[in-house]
C-alpha cells in the first residue's frame, strides 16, 4: 500500500511501510491518523518536504522516514508530539536548522538526524530531553560550540557530532556521561579532552580524530579497560602515553599523527583482541616491546616517524595476521630478523630511515604477498637475495636505495613483471644491469645511479625515454638512454669471449629446464592410474610452475577430491565445475574441471600462458593438468569465495560497505586492463561475472575463471562458439562470433551495476537508452545507508563511466584504460552544491 492511501483510515494505529519502492511524497493526508501510534515510511524512496500536519499525530510515539530523499527544513510542528519516543528523519536531505521546538519532547529516547543537510548550531535546549539515550546528528553542516547542557542527559548512551564544523572547547559536562559511544571526530574542536571521560568505565567507542585538540591524554582514558575502538589521530595533543595499554577488549587504536611521547608499554602485548595499532608521527622513544609478538590479531602495525631505538624484536615473526608493517623514520638499529619470513600475509612493509646494518634476510622470499618493499636509508650490506624474485606480487615498489649494498643485480629480479618502481640507487652494485628487465612490462621507472654498474642497458622502450639521471654516477654504462654513450661493437675476439660468457650463463638454466621437464614427466608417468589407459598423464601435457611437480600435484589434487567426488564441488558452471582441494600439507586450493575443450592444441597454449600471468587482482592459475579424462586448472583459493554468494546473503553484504564495493571495482578494472594492455597479446576473458569475482579475507577482488579465456591474435579472426553468462553478454555477440576487449567492457559495466545495486540489474539494462536518464538512488542497494556525500559523488561517477561501457555500439565503449583514467578523478572533493541521489546519469551519445 502506499502512504497516499492511508489517509482515510482514521482508525489506524501503525502504519508500516518500510523497505518498499515507494517513490513520490508523503500525503498531508496522514495528519488526519490521529489515533497513529506508529508512523514507519524509511528505507523507500519518498520525497519532498515533511508535511506540517504530521505534527498534529499527538498520539504518535515512533517516526522512522530515514533512508529517503526528503529534502526541505524540518517542520517546527513536531514540537508538539509531546510523546514521541523515537524521531528517525537520518539519511535523507533535509536541510535549515534542527527546529529548538524538538526540545519540547520530554519523552524523546532516539534522536537520529544524521547524513542530512543541516546547518546552524545545536539547540542548547536539547538538554532538556532528559530520557534521551541516543542523539545522532553527525553528518551534517552544523556549526558552533557544543552546548553543555547536553552534559545534562545522564542517560546517553550514543553521543555522535561527527563530520560537522563544529568549533569551540568540548564542554567539561560531558565527561560526566557514562557513554559507551562518544564521536566528535572531523570537526574544528580545539582545547583539552574533558578530564572525566571513561570515568564511569562504559566508554567503548570513542572518537575525535582530525580536530585541532591540545594538552594530554586525561588519565580516565589512558586507564580505560572498556575501549574497544579508539581513534584521536591528527590532532595536536602533547602528553606521556606510557601507561597506555590496559585495554583487554581493544580492538583499534589510531593515535598517529599528535605530538604524544614516552614509552610504548609492554602492556601492549595483552591487548589480545588488537587488529590495528597506528601511533605514527608522535615523539614516542625506548624500543619496541618484545611482547607486541602477542598479538595474534594484529593486523596493522604503524609505528614509523617516531624515536624508537633498539632491535627489531625477533617476536614480530609470531604476529602472522600482519599485512602492514612500518618502523619507517626510527632509530633502530641491529640486523632485520630472519623471523619476518615468517609473515606471510605480509603485503606492506617499510623499514626505511632507520640504522638497520646487515644483510636482507633471504626468508624475506616466503612472504608471498607483499607488494610494497621499502628497505631505502639504511645501513644494510650484502647482496640482494635472489629470493625477491619469488615475491611475484610486488606491485607498487621496491626501494632498497641509500644503502651499502654490493654484489650483481640478481638476474631473477626481471621475473617482477607487475612491479612499478624499482630504486636500487646509492649503493655500491657492480656488474651489468640484467637483460631479464626486458620483461618488467608494467615497470614506470628505475633508479640505478650511485652505483658501480656497467655495460649496456636493456633495450626497451621505457628505458628508451628514461632520464639518464636514473643511470648517473655509474662505472661505465651505456646504450639505449639519450645521455648515456652508445656501446661500442666490440672486437671479434671479444665476441668470442662474450659469447662464450653468455653461453656459461645460460648453459645452467637450459639444464635446469630439461632436467624439470624430464622430472615433472617422470613423476606424472610413474604414478599408477585407477584404469591404467585412462587415466595416464602424458609429458607433453603436464606444466609445472611456482616450484609445484605436476604429477606429484595432480596425484594430490586427485586425492584431496576423491577423484572429484561431488562432495567437493563448490560450484559449476557451463564450462566446468570447480571443487575446494586441501592438501595433506594444509594449503587450500580450487581446482576447476574443464567439462570440454574445443581444440586441444590451441587450448593448451592459452592456458600455458595465462600461468605466466601475474597481476594482484587476477586469481593466481599454479598450473593444470591435461589427461584421458579430463582437464583441471589449480587456483589459488579465496576465503569468502564469490562476490555472488557476498550480495546474496543480507548479513555479507551488509559487510560489503560502499568503500569496499568502490574498491573491489578498482580491483577490477585494473585487472582488465593488465590483461587487455599489459600482456604480451591482449586476453579477453569472456565470462566477467559476480560469480566469477573472488574476495579474499580483507575483501580484496580477484578476477578467477579462465576457462573460457581466449588470447588475441591480430592475424588471427578471433571467432569461436558463444561463451559466457546470459546477462553479461555484449549484444553484438547475438549477431558475431567475434570477441574482442570491448566485450569484458561491457561485462564489466553489467557487474559495477549489479555490484551497487545488490543485484544484477536485469530490467534496468533493457529500459537505459540515450533519451533517459536515472537518478543515483535508483542504483544504490537499500540494504545499506545512503553513502554520504564524498562516497556519493565517487559512486556517482564510477556509475557513470559503468554506464558507458554498456553502449550496445561496442565503438562507443571506453577501454579499460579510459576507465581507469576516467576513475581517477572519483576521489575529488564532492561539490557542496550537488544532490548526487537525485542527480541523473544520463548515457551518452559516444565515448569521448
Amino acid at each position: 500500500m502506499h502512504p497516499s492511501r492511508a489517509g482515510h483510515l482514521i482508525n489506524l494505529q501503525d502504519l508500516n511501510l518500510n523497505y518498499n519502492k515507494h517513490i513520490g511524497s508523503i500525503p498531508n493526508s496522514l495528519g488526519n491518523l490521529t489515533k497513529l501510534v506508529i508512523l514507519q515510511l524509511g528505507q523507500n524512496k519518498l520525497s519532498g518536504k515533511i508535511p506540517q500536519e504530521l505534527g498534529r499525530l499527538s498520539n504518535l510515539e515512533l517516526m522512522e522516514l530515514g533512508s529517503n530523499t526528503l529534502t526541505n527544513f524540518i517542520p517546527n510542528m513536531l514540537g508538539n508530539l509531546t510523546n514521541l519516543t523515537t524521531l528517525h528523519l537520518s539519511y535523507n536531505q533535509l536541510c535549515g536548522r534542527i527546529p529548538r521546538e524538538l526540545g519540547h519532547l520530554v519523552n524523546l529516547m532516539y534522536l537520529r538526524l544524521s547524513y542530512n543537510k543541516l546547518i546552524g548550531s545545536i539547540p542548547n535546549i536539547l538538554g532538556n530531553l532528559t530520557k534521551l539515550t541516543s542523539l545522532y546528528i553527525g553528518q551534517n553542516q552544523l556549526s558552533g560550540q557544543i552546548p553543555q547542557e547536553l552534559g545534562w542527559l545522564l542517560n546517553l548512551q550514543v553521543l555522535a557530532l561527527g563530520q560537522n564544523t563544529l568549533s569551540g572547547s568540548i564542554p567539561n559536562s560531558i565527561g560526566n556521561l557514562s557513554l559507551p559511544l562518544l564521536d566528535l571526530s572531523f570537526n574544528s574542536l580545539s582545547g583539552t579532552l574533558p578530564s572525566g571521560l571513561c570515568a564511569g568505565g562504559q566508554l567503548e567507542h570513542f572518537t575525535a580524530a582530525n580536530n585541532n585538540l591540545v594538552g594530554p591524554l586525561p588519565s580516565s582514558l589512558l586507564s580505560c579497560k572498556s575501549l574497544v575502538w579508539f581513534r584521536l589521530e591528527r590532532n595536536n595533543l602533547k602528553g606521556d602515553i606510557t601507561k597506555m595499554g590496559t585495554y583487554p577488549n581493544l580492538v583499534y587504536v589510531d593515535i598517529s599523527s599528535n605530538k604524544l611521547f614516552g614509552k610504548l608499554s609492554h602492556l601492549w602485548g595483552e591487548c589480545y583482541k588488537l587488529t590495528m595499532l597506528r601511533a605514527s608521527n608522535n615523539n614516542i622513544t625506548g624500543v619496541i616491546p618484545s611482547s607486541i609478538g602477542k598479538l595474534s590479531q594484529l593486523g596493522i602495525l604503524d609505528i614509523s616517524s617516531n624515536k624508537l631505538e633498539g632491535q627489531i624484536p625477533p617476536e614480530i615473526g609470531n604476529v602472522t595476521m600482519l599485512f602492514k608493517l612500518s618502523f619507517s623514520n626510527n632509530l633502530l638499529a641491529g640486523n632485520m630478523p630472519q623471523e619476518i619470513g615468517l609473515l606471510n600475509n605480509m603485503e606492506y612493509l617499510d623499514l626505511s630511515s632507520n640504522n638497520l646494518i646487515g644483510q636482507i634476510p633471504g626468508s624475506i622470499g616466503r612472504c608471498l604477498k607483499i607488494d610494497f618493499l621499502k628497505l631505502s636509508h639504511n645501513q644494510l650490506n650484502g647482496t640482494i637475495p635472489i629470493e625477491l624474485g619469488a615475491l611475484v606480487n610486488l606491485q607498487y615498489m621496491v626501494d632498497l636505495s641509500d644503502n651499502s649494498i654490493d654484489g650483481t643485480i640478481p638476474s631473477l629480479l626481471g621475473g617482477l613483471g607487475m612491479l612499478d618502481v624499482l630504486n636500487l640507487s646509492h649503493n655500491a652494485l657492480n656488474g651489468g644491469i640484467p637483460p631479464s628487465f626486458q620483461s618488467m612490462s608494467s615497470l614506470r621507472s628505475m633508479d640505478v645511479s650511485y652505483n658501480k654498474l656497467e655495460g649496456p642497458v636493456p633495450h626497451t622502450r621505457l628505458f628508451e625515454e628514461a632520464p639518464v639521471i636514473w643511470f648517473w654516477h655509474n662505472k661505465k654504462l651505456c646504450g639505449v638512454v639519450k645521455g648515456l654513450p652508445p656501446c661500442d661493437l666490440p672486437p671479434s675476439s671479444k665476441q668470442g669471449k662474450n659469447s662464450r660468457a653468455i653461453l656459461l650463463a645460460i648453459v645452467p638454466t637450459i639444464i635446469s629446464f630439461v632436467f624439470l621437464t624430464t622430472l615433472v614427466a617422470w613423476q606424472c608417468k610413474k604414478k599408477k592410474p585407477q584404469a591404467e589407459t585412462a587415466n595416464r598423464v602424458q609429458q607433453t601435457n603436464v606444466f609445472a610452475i611456482w616450484n609445484f611437480d605436476g604429477g606429484d600435484v595432480y596425484k594430490k589434487i586427485v586425492d584431496a577430491t576423491d577423484n572429484f567426488s561431488e562432495a567437493y564441488c563448490v560450484g559449476s558452471g557451463g564450462n566446468g565445475s570447480v571443487y575446494r582441494a586441501q592438501l595433506p600439507t594444509g594449503e587450500l586450493f580450487t581446482v576447476k574441471k574443464i567439462h570440454m575443450v574445443e581444440d586441444d592444441e590451441q587450448f593448451n597454449r592459452e592456458i600455458h600462458a595465462l600461468m605466466h600471468i601475474r597481476h594482484r587482482s587476477i586469481s593466481k592459475l599454479f598450473g593444470y593438468c591435461s589427461a584421458p579424462q579430463g582437464r583441471f586448472l589449480v587456483y589459488e583459493y579465496m576465503n569468502r569465495g564469490s562476490l555472488a554468494a557476498s550480495l546474496q546473503g543480507r548479513e555479507t553484504a551488509v559487510q560489503l560497505g560502499w568503500m569496499k564495493r568502490l574498491n573491489i571495482i578498482w580491483d577490477v578494472a585494473h585487472a582488465l586492463s593488465y590483461m587487455h594492455h599489459d600482456c604480451f597479446a591482449p586476453i579477453v576473458h569472456r565470462d566477467i561475472t559476480s560469480t566469477n569475482v573472488l574476495l579474499d579475507l580483507e575483501f580484496k577482488a580477484c578476477i578467477s575463471d579462465f576457462g573460457l579465456a581466449k588470447i588475441l591474435d591480430e592475424d588471427a579472426s578471433n571467432c569461436t562458439s558463444l561463451a559466457g553468462t546470459k546477462g553479461y553478454l555484449a549484444p553484438e555477440l547475438a549477431y558475431t562470433t567475434r570477441v574482442t576487449e570491448k566485450c569484458d567492457v561491457y561485462s564489466f559495466g553489467v557487474l559495477v551495476l549489479e555490484l551497487f545495486m545488490g543485484h544484477h540489474p536485469g530490467d534496468l539494462l533493457s529500459s537505459m537508452d540515450n533519451n533517459q536518464s536515472t537518478p543515483l538512488v535508483k542504483f544504490l542497494d537499500t540494504r545499506l545507508p545512503l553513502p554520504e556525500a564524498k562516497i556519493a559523488s565517487e559512486i556517482f561517477k564510477v556509475i557513470a563511466v559503468a554506464v558507458r561501457c554498456i553502449e550496445p555500439d561496442p565503438a562507443h565503449r571506453p577501454t579499460m584504460k579510459q576507465v581507469i583514467k576516467a576513475f581517477s578523478t572519483a576521489d575529488q572533493s564532492p561539490a557542496n552544491n550537488v544532490d548526487y541521489f537525485q542527480t541523473a546519469i544520463v548515457i551518452p551519445a559516444c565515448w569521448s
